[in-house]
């Protein structure tokens, strides 16, 4: 096949994004960095970063960032394996990065003992950093339920507290939540979902909780904004999201970690197989997992050694000590020492099944929502009971056991054709349950 040279491509993808510049490159080290996160971060980790990285080593640096999420470097890689032309992957869930390294898309790169030993092994279960120094946390996350309390109270709508009772008909159009096809942090609230409840009962409560969503955004950062607006009054979403809203709001916006199924879990980074700036990458890992680093995720922006932007960042630190050492001036919860009883989240499941996850949802919920929707109404709407109940079993109905879902993920989801064949499969069966569930009821 005829591929372009690496160093091409790079400049082609940054030229895409907007984000190269000759004349800002010409005369300093340079860095490629794909993330996810926010403008918020990417700046304060921008502007930090090339402060220390001038201290450290006299030298400038241009960090180009493009704004992408996981399914780039899975498409990337599958074009290009030897190497992207990125340098490093910053921002998404533990259960992707274990996953890349699974499939060898990370570059191992050990740390300094003295950092290694800043930093705890895991957090409730979850490994803080790979056996093999594939990836580490840079930060870490829950997933939780934001609520525009003010309108909520107005409504005279119902408080929550649990994943399930998002599932409750009154909620109908009044959930926000993001596409998992699009969102990490979206997949890994329905994984969750299926570790706790396990996965029949899992995907029931994920249909029923899709069937009261307004519709699915592309990105888990645009939920907040839809609940402060009253566009929706509850929001499934990541918790640095609710409390930056929660600054400026007060207690008209509450975030809530869900009682039945809580998970903290790492928000990653690491060096991309093949990265052309290796060594500046590793320096780049060498700053957020230092103090320096691990401040700006903590401190306000008025801070003097806060993030360089218009708000805080309102993230934890993966190192327990500097809570102790920043006192009053950190101004998120410290969540090593949080009063929770987490679920036991197997993130190797996760990951193995991620890609699966991914495109099972999609097909039963998101592309058919209209469908599901309009059947939700009618089977809440019907005064028959046992019309009802018999229309629901059908709405639950799911076209893959859990074993069979692991199986194809070990074995084959990397096959296009068995994918394209099994998301037919999935579309077919989605459209009739639909369709015998409607006719059920009338």
């Amino acid at each position: 096949m005829n591929r372009k040279p690496l160093y091409f491509h790079t400049l082609l993808l940054c030229y895409l994004f907007g984000q190269f510049s000759w004349a800002e490159t010409k005369d300093s080290d340079a860095l490629t960095i794909i993330t996810p996160h926010w403008e918020g971060i990417t700046k304060s980790f921008d502007l930090g970063f090339k402060s220390w990285y001038k201290r450290h080593t006299n030298k400038d640096v241009q960090i180009n960032w493009l704004s992408q999420g996981s399914r780039f470097i899975e498409l990337e890689f599958q074009r290009v394996d030897e190497g992207i032309g990125i340098d490093i992957y910053f921002g998404g869930g533990v259960d992707t990065y274990m996953m890349f390294a699974e499939e060898g898309y990370f570059t191992s790169y050990k740390i300094s003992q003295h950092q290694l030993e800043q930093m705890p092994d895991q957090i409730y279960g979850i490994p803080i950093y790979d056996s093999e120094y594939q990836w580490y946390a840079a930060t870490v996350s829950s997933f939780g339920i934001m609520q525009n309390e003010e309108l909520r109270k107005k409504l005279n709508l119902p408080s929550v507290a649990t994943w399930e009772d998002l599932t409750c008909y009154e909620l109908l159009g009044k959930i926000g939540a993001a596409d998992p096809r699009l969102s990490g942090s979206a997949l890994m609230i329905y994984e969750i979902i299926l570790q706790k409840y396990g996965w029949k009962n899992g995907l029931e409560i994920i249909t029923k909780i899709g069937a009261n969503v307004k519709g699915f955004l592309s990105g888990s950062n645009l939920i907040p904004k839809h609940v402060v607006r009253g566009q929706v009054i509850y929001g499934m979403t990541i918790d640095f999201y609710a409390y930056a809203e929660m600054a400026k709001l007060g207690d008209r916006i509450k975030y809530v970690l869900p009682s039945d199924a809580a998970v903290i879990a790492p928000d990653s980074i690491g060096i991309l197989k093949g990265a052309p700036n290796i060594e500046v990458a590793k320096k780049f890992i060498d700053f957020v997992l230092s103090e320096s680093g691990q401040k700006l995720w903590v401190l306000s922006n008025t801070d003097p050694e806060g993030p360089k932007w218009t708000s805080a960042l309102y993230r934890p630190t993966i190192i327990p000590e500097l809570y102790e050492i920043l006192g009053q001036r950190c101004i998120v919860p410290n969540p090593f020492t949080q009063k929770i009883v987490p679920i036991q989240y197997d993130p190797l499941k996760g990951g193995t099944r991620w890609k699966l996850v991914r495109d099972l949802v999609g097909v039963l919920i998101i592309d058919f929502h209209k469908h599901l929707v309009s059947t939700w109404k009618l089977i809440n709407e019907c005064s028959i009971p046992e019309k009802r109940k018999a229309a629901l079993n059908v709405l639950i109905q799911i076209p893959i056991t859990e074993d069979e879902a692991t199986k194809i993920s070990i074995d084959g989801w990397e096959d296009q054709n068995l994918r394209n064949r099994k998301l037919k499969e999935w579309s077919d069966f989605t459209r009739r349950k639909f369709r015998l569930a409607k006719e059920l009821i009338r």
